[in-house]
């Protein structure tokens, strides 16, 4: 029975702390595929496996210095600079949602459109989403093994079970991608990574509610937010909207002032034929 206990919590632990984390890279791992720049996944990949060796030297530490106890503070940190960058590409990705532009000379455009701010805005997504996870996945599981027998075969099975269900997560949404028309692939990307900015909000929210640097008021929140994952606090319910209006106000001035690209395609498209 132990074994079988050891083997649920391993997976458990790997699945649900890479779960969010595997969600995101796949996400722009699957843009970066149908907007043409393959060779820009290289940065993305980078950054994730530059967090994956942080996030063990980032556990040895609250190992060594704070006996295994995260700083809520620092995570707090963490979590809205992600909620940032993620905000950031999901503004840029909804506004070069018009397949018209991007078909029109798709690789031009997409070597043009994604530069070296863009990549490097990617890169750090992949390394913040993992990081934030990492440490405290490395933790936990140095915690189960001190009360199981160690890193044992029920543990090992464990993780080993999460990271292929995590792998085939990854190659179905790359399939799934692949077959989306090309504006339902940026607007879905593009809201998935609003969304998880929001959840990152309020999770950073709810690090610093711990700490009692901010209020908690809970009374007639729905049930269904937190069932959702999502801090259920009218604090954070209160920034969550507050950038959420922010957000359509912001992209409804962008898209006023954007030019039309139509006459440009077409004059494209003219030419290649």
């Amino acid at each position: 029975m132990a074994d079988g206990s050891t083997f649920v919590q391993a997976f458990t632990i790997l699945f649900r702390e890479g779960l969010e984390a595997l969600l995101v890279i796949a996400a722009l791992a699957a843009f970066l595929r149908r907007a043409g720049a393959p060779e820009k996944i290289t940065p993305l990949y980078a950054g994730a496996g530059a967090a994956a060796l942080a996030s063990l030297a980032m556990a040895w530490v609250f190992e060594t210095y704070f006996d295994g106890n995260h700083n809520d503070l620092v995570e707090a940190g963490v979590m809205l600079l992600a909620a940032a960058l993620m905000f950031y590409m999901s503004g840029w990705l909804f506004l070069r949602q018009d397949p018209r532009a991007w078909q029109a000379d798709l690789n031009r455009m997409a070597q043009r459109a994604l530069g070296a701010g863009t990549v490097l805005s990617l890169a750090g997504i992949a390394f913040l989403a993992v990081f934030r996870e990492g440490a405290e996945t490395v933790l936990f599981l140095h915690a189960l093994a001190r009360t199981a027998n160690g890193f044992d075969g029920s543990l090992l099975g464990g993780l080993a079970v999460a990271a292929l269900a995590l792998a085939a997560m990854f190659v179905a949404m790359q399939w799934l991608a692949l077959r989306l028309p090309l504006r339902p692939m940026f607007l879905i990307t593009s809201a998935f990574l609003f969304v998880m900015g929001l959840r990152l909000v309020g999770q950073a929210l709810q690090e610093m509610q711990e700490q009692t640097i901010v209020s908690v008021h809970n009374d007639g929140v729905p049930e269904l937010v937190t069932n959702l994952g999502f801090n259920g606090s009218w604090e954070a319910l209160g920034v969550q909207g507050a950038l959420i209006v922010a957000a359509i106000l912001c992209l409804t001035l962008l898209s006023l002032r954007k030019p039309d690209r139509a006459p440009e395609a077409k004059a494209a498209q003219a030419k290649a034929a």
